[in-house]
């Protein structure tokens, strides 16, 4: 979808402009509903494995490297 301004002429019809909008609430409505899905499932997923949301997406290096930066475990931070 195109970023079209809503003083265009092309979106002079008032039926297409409230297709449009509708097409976007359904989109938005979806999107909600998905990531409310996956933050459900990614805390089940840790709850029941014990590895965080970071860890299950393959981001657990970087957490576990800011921990042990942040404890002195390492000789640098990055």
């Amino acid at each position: 979808m195109t970023n079209t301004p809503s003083n265009d002429p092309a979106l002079n019809n008032s039926t297409e402009q409230l297709t449009l909008v509708t097409q976007l609430k359904r989109a938005e409505l979806f999107n909600g509903r998905a990531a409310m899905l996956g933050i459900v499932i990614g805390i089940v997923v840790e709850g029941l494995t014990g590895f965080g949301i970071a860890h299950q997406i393959g981001l657990g290096a970087l957490v576990d490297g800011y921990a042990a930066c942040r404890t002195q475990f390492l000789p640098f931070c990055f």
